[in-house]
């Protein structure tokens, strides 16, 4: 992991639409970093909502993905976590880009994942491959969510140990945070699993629900949906594999406007990006 977190000067000429400026860059694997930047002053999100961002394309036009944001809705700056695509279009870019360089970030933001968007509850699971952790990143580091549920289960799956540091360390740092460490503290349970490498947790997020391993290992009962909620990020493919068995616990899905047991981001940034 290389980390380069100097603060670069804010450039006085703004040369893109929308611009904000990277503050620091982590590499945390050759396919997976994060990076921070600045945060416009109107801008006002929930947590577990993403935005627009991207840089110029070779055409001329703006090269916008969406993208989770990884800070939580209080912090002064804005975190962003990403996996590179040699080929991808803009991840191709964005991998390279440097302290005191611009990203364009178009300040609407939106999503599934808020707490707004589900039923009370006594648990919530955040569900999640890869950077799919991203939202849950913003929402783990909300008070909101230690005040609405008396336990938050952070399942996270990826292929190697190496492509979990980004969550292991959040998480780690959590339980000394200033704000919310005493939170957190016997509420928040961390349960990462990889698919490819041993590890002390192995298997499938749907493998570990369906087969009851996780509520054995967490001494926890099976879902309900008189108790549990759950937010859903990844794939397309894994979205769709977790909720045919969250409804085989008898979850439902839900809405902003129509809030349920559990809800899923569609607009994962994943492969091809």
């Amino acid at each position: 992991m290389t980390d380069a977190a100097t603060p670069g000067s804010a450039p006085k000429v703004k040369t893109l639409p929308d611009a904000q400026t990277v503050t620091q860059v982590t590499h945390w694997t050759d396919t997976l970093f994060s990076f921070r930047c600045t945060r416009p002053q109107s801008l006002r999100f929930r947590s577990g909502e993403f935005v627009m961002i991207g840089l110029m394309g070779d055409n001329g036009k703006p090269l916008l993905r969406a993208y989770s944001i990884a800070s939580p809705s209080w912090d002064d700056e804005l975190e962003f976590y990403s996996i590179k695509v040699p080929d991808g279009p803009l991840t191709s870019k964005l991998q390279h880009i440097e302290v005191g360089q611009e990203i364009i970030l178009r300040p609407k933001p939106v999503g599934t994942l808020v707490h707004d968007a589900l039923l009370p509850g006594k648990r919530v699971w955040f569900l999640a491959t890869g950077t799919g952790i991203a939202p849950f990143a913003s929402l783990m580091r909300d008070p909101e969510t230690y005040e609405k549920f008396e336990q938050v289960i952070m399942m996270h799956t990826c292929r190697t140990v190496a492509e979990l540091e980004y969550g292991r360390k959040l998480v780690e740092d959590l339980r000394d945070d200033p704000l919310i460490g005493e939170m957190v503290e016997g509420k928040l349970r961390y349960y990462p699993t990889t698919t490819r490498e041993d590890f002390h947790h192995t298997g499938r997020i749907t493998d570990n629900l369906s087969s009851g391993k996780v509520f054995a290992d967490l001494d926890l009962p099976r879902m309900n949906p008189d108790e549990d909620r759950a937010m859903v990020c990844g794939s397309l493919a894994f979205n769709l594999d977790v909720k045919e068995v969250l409804e085989g616990f008898g979850l439902r899905e839900g809405a902003n406007s129509e809030p349920r047991e559990y809800v899923v981001e569609k607009a994962f940034v994943g492969d091809g990006v």
